[in-house]
């Protein structure tokens, strides 16, 4: 499973009123759940717009790709769901990616550990890494910036 077909699902799933929804394909197994807005946040997100739905990112893919398109100086890779990012693929191994390091399209740039499953994220076309937007081990949210390209 790769992260075009992850996006794919994540795009189901908010386009429908489920609320959970599990794959496996050999041994990778995929589980999306939406988690219900809390008071506090639906009262931020009926003052705010657009509104954010907490199981997909705040815009849809296709305005993300087009905003990459018309600025590729301040291009970002996001989070393709929620979990844990990892910058290594073990502990003792190197980064997979460096500041200032170029990479290319289809590079794995890092994983994201949801529900023990080790999600990678991959680099949609060739690009220069400006910084690393946050830390390893770190909490992030489906649609949060991970990474800025140059």
């Amino acid at each position: 499973m790769n992260l075009t077909e992850i996006k794919a699902l994540i795009d189901t799933m908010a386009a429908s009123d489920l609320s959970e929804m599990e794959l496996t394909q050999g041994d990778t197994q995929l589980r999306l759940v939406r988690r219900k807005a809390t008071p506090a946040s639906a009262a931020q997100a009926a003052c705010s717009a657009p509104a954010v739905r907490p199981a997909m990112p705040s815009t849809p893919r296709a305005a993300r790709q087009a905003e990459a398109s018309a600025s590729p100086a301040s291009a970002e890779i996001t989070a393709p769901l929620y979990g844990v990012v990892h910058w290594k693929p073990s502990p003792d191994a190197a980064p997979f990616v460096a500041t200032g390091q170029s990479i290319k399209a289809g590079q794995v740039v890092c994983v994201v550990e949801a529900m023990k499953v080790f999600n990678e994220v991959r680099a949609e076309a060739d690009a220069t890494v400006l910084a690393l937007l946050v830390e390893p081990g770190a909490e992030v949210e489906a649609g949060q910036p991970l990474l800025r390209l140059g």
